[in-house]
């Protein structure tokens, strides 16, 4: 969950004062929420890695820019979504490295399991460990291939537990409006996943 909002207020006056410190204490508050999204949105962690350092040096740069009562948990994923889709474009026109990272590259910062974590159950045959992975990517494939408004609110919703009104502050969007790319991004991973299932013959 992210940190409270109080301690977000008091972080921020911090840094806009030029406290020592106060920057670190809000990278070691925000880091792994920020790490999981850009994660789970650009699946590759090195890059997310990078993605989410540029937010904080943003969020430096821009302290003297941001009110006392900045809702700082808006601020910083918008801008990081801002980034992700960003880069996401210009990966997408340089496809030199493949986007789908390692599984579970992300395990420390929230993302799947890494697949040397996975120690296979002994009672689990190779077949159903197999399947199990062919799914996993099935669905980051599907949340790859959403639009970007609907795989934010997506990812947003599901992976990071927000609310509707957490949403919307980042998205600039009502609850109404929310919920409505909520629904549109469930029916579009259903159509892909029920592709996926005929073709493996699971459906």
């Amino acid at each position: 969950m992210p940190p409270d909002p109080a301690r977000n207020r008091e972080a921020l006056s911090a840094l806009r004062r030029g406290e020592a410190g106060a920057l670190n204490r809000l990278i070691e508050e925000w880091k792994r929420p920020l790490l999981s999204f850009a994660y789970r949105y650009v699946q590759n962690f090195a890059d997310a890695q990078d993605l989410v350092a540029e937010v904080f040096v943003k969020l430096y740069q821009r302290r003297q820019q941001l009110r006392p009562d900045t809702n700082l948990s808006a601020w910083l994923f918008t801008v990081l979504a801002n980034l992700c889709r960003n880069h996401h474009r210009w990966r997408r026109r340089h496809p030199t490295v493949p986007l789908d990272g390692p599984s579970g590259a992300a395990e420390g910062a929230g993302g799947p399991p890494a697949p040397s974590a996975q120690l296979a159950d002994e009672t689990r045959s190779p077949d159903a460990e197999l399947a199990r992975d062919e799914s996993r990517a099935a669905v980051r494939r599907a949340v790859d291939a959403l639009p970007h408004e609907l795989k934010v609110a997506i990812l947003l919703h599901h992976y990071e537990h927000l609310s509707y009104r957490e949403i919307g502050a980042i998205t600039g969007c009502s609850d109404r409006g929310v919920e409505t790319r909520l629904q549109r991004a469930r029916q579009q991973l259903r159509k892909s996943l029920a592709r996926f299932l005929r073709e493996t013959g699971g459906g």
